[in-house]
């Protein structure tokens, strides 16, 4: 009773707060909307966080929001008039750090993400050398940690498989790759080879010959083995990504890009021949290797990516590595060695590079998973401040796996915008006992992923899904993590992680819509349904407040529309949505 007096209060003050013309002359012909959306439950997501019945819709932005009766005033003889029968509706998702293009891995190399062995893992590079009797190199993406915990994979283990050529595969989370000896051969490295700043090449204990593992920085020693994808695959791969987006609701997304200018000039290609049917804002990728001076080639870039849909208008920058591979920079030692991790990025250069960002005026997007890396990105930031002046910068850190009580604050004061992917806020199976616990320790492991605190303390926090990282990347399973911190249809009080931190559904939303909007400079554009803004909206099954938590994940996307037009429909829903 009390969420629908709510609701109901909510309509009033809508209607009472905004003159939506329900007592003007029928508009004409040409003001009359597209598509009016009626009879539903639509959350704006505005400041207010107001309720409305329905929404017209006309040349791809929102005409009006309001009541079903007023809404009839914007009807002509060829508007599309949808009954939702008391559906929601939703602002389009942000994913707001996604690697889109990495999809050209699971296209055009072995896909190894679901399999769950070694076994799985090698008998999918047998049918791929199979299938492609001709190729020079073999890559492939997504295999687990967990399932080879410690040095990882072993060269010897590819070598089993495959010999003559090379093999070059790279783990879920992007950190680490698993080579063979040919690979290892032709990139020239042996057992003399120097770990280089910010990587390990795991070993092998009695040798010292490389293990066959390669994390972080370490990563680039074999990286002119690996030939780089053509631009058409990297096509192929962010099509295919724009089709799981829209089905999950996903409007835009922020990609820190990895790949080479090829990944550059296939969004170009695409965006130019109106091939993409959503929004990217991305990130450049800095190189600890080299300095300041490779901003020029930035700059230039970003001034051709000026369309309405793909700009690139942030670096990003690795500040650690991360958890299973024990390279996350953390302030105490891991449990089961004695290291604090590996940075990527010294301290002092990390402070230039940032400052020169800023002051090129990029917005400076980092990944922190410990907790020691992030007070270091802080401090950078901060020193960037005092060097470059107070400005509405936006910089992000993202993935925040452990934070310093204290430096949580220090975001809010600098300004500083949260990046998490809500999809790990639970204990993982695999992950959780086998990794997180004995590297971290039972307290530390308890305490990752802090949520409430960060809102609480005023600190924009735009959701994500680090997909591929993530496979299932719809942003209602990140909200429905949010808000239960356990797996998917859990009610077992001990399966919660740090309950404390447990977010309200209201905040979860708003972390994939309009804080999203607000990290790529585009909330006076979108992240929520007001009059003016583009129609980016997504049509739910069900009422997500008016269910149990743990069925969020489990509630259909039924229709997206993408700046009015709609980019997926389900079966269910109907060829006009009726």
């Amino acid at each position: 009773m009390k969420r629908t007096t709510c609701f109901l209060a909510s309509l009033l003050l809508l209607g009472s707060l905004v003159s939506y013309g329900a007592n003007a002359a029928p508009l004409p012909a040409d003001k009359q909307a597209d598509l009016i959306l009626q009879n539903g439950a639509v959350y704006t997501v505005d400041k207010n966080r107001n309720w409305a019945e329905a929404v017209a819709v006309k040349d791809g932005r929102i005409l009006f929001v309001g009541t079903d009766a007023d809404a009839k005033k914007y009807a002509g003889p060829k508007t599309e008039v949808v009954d939702l029968k008391g559906k929601m509706v939703l602002p389009g998702f942000f994913d707001s750090h996604t690697h889109a293009s990495e999809t050209v891995k699971q296209i055009h190399s072995v896909d190894l993400y679901g399999k769950q062995s070694v076994d799985e893992y090698l008998q999918a590079v047998r049918e791929f050398a199979k299938k492609h009797p001709d190729a020079k190199v073999i890559t492939g993406m997504g295999w687990s940690n967990p399932l080879i915990p410690g040095k990882g994979p072993s060269k010897k283990m590819l070598d089993d498989v495959i010999s003559d050529i090379p093999v070059v595969l790279t783990s879920e989370d992007v950190h680490s790759v698993w080579a063979n000896s040919k690979a290892l051969e032709l990139a020239g490295i042996t057992k003399d080879t120097k770990n280089p700043e910010g990587g390990v090449i795991e070993r092998d204990d009695a040798t010292g010959e490389p293990w066959g593992t390669l994390r972080e920085k370490a990563v680039d020693l074999i990286a002119d083995v690996v030939p780089e994808f053509t631009v058409d695959q990297y096509t192929d791969g962010i099509l295919a990504y724009q089709e799981m987006a829209a089905v999950r609701g996903v409007t835009t997304a922020h990609e820190p890009m990895i790949g080479g200018p090829n990944v550059l000039a296939a969004y170009k290609k695409a965006e130019e021949n109106n091939k993409l049917t959503m929004r990217f804002r991305n990130s450049f990728l800095a190189d600890p290797g080299k300095g300041p001076e490779q901003l020029q080639e930035f700059i230039k870039e970003r001034e051709k990516n000026k369309g309405p849909l793909y700009q690139t208008n942030c670096v990003k920058i690795f500040m650690d590595g991360v958890i299973e591979g024990s390279t996350g920079y953390l302030s105490e030692p891991y449990e089961h060695i004695d290291s604090h991790g590996e940075l990527v990025w010294r301290p002092d250069s990390y402070k230039q590079m940032a400052a020169a960002i800023d002051k090129s005026g990029f917005q400076v997007h980092v990944h922190s998973i410990g907790d020691a890396a992030t007070s270091i990105a802080l401090d950078g930031l901060e020193a960037v401040q005092k060097s470059n002046g107070k400005r509405d910068s936006r910089h992000l850190i993202t993935h925040l796996q452990l934070v310093k009580p204290e430096d949580i604050s220090r975001f809010k004061a600098l300004g500083v915008i949260g990046v998490p992917q809500p999809f790990w806020f639970f204990k993982e199976p695999g992950y959780y006992e086998d990794i997180q616990v004995p590297y971290l320790g039972q307290e530390r492991a308890d305490r990752e992923y802090p949520m409430k605190s960060f809102i609480a303390a005023g600190v924009h926090m735009a959701s994500s899904s680090d997909y591929p990282v993530t496979q299932e990347f719809s942003p209602l399973d990140g909200i429905e993590r949010g808000v239960t911190r356990a797996e998917h249809g859990s009610t077992d009080p001990g399966d919660i992680l740090w309950p404390e931190e447990r977010a309200t559904l209201a905040d979860m939303i708003a972390s994939f819509t309009i804080e999203g909007a607000y990290a790529n400079f585009l909330e006076n554009e979108t992240g929520s349904i007001e009059i003016g803004k583009k129609a980016d909206l997504v049509v739910l099954e069900k009422n997500l407040f008016e269910i149990p938590a743990t069925q969020i994940n489990e509630t259909k996307v039924l229709l997206t529309l993408f700046e009015g037009k709609p980019v997926y429909r389900d079966s269910s829903f109907g060829p006009a949505g009726k």
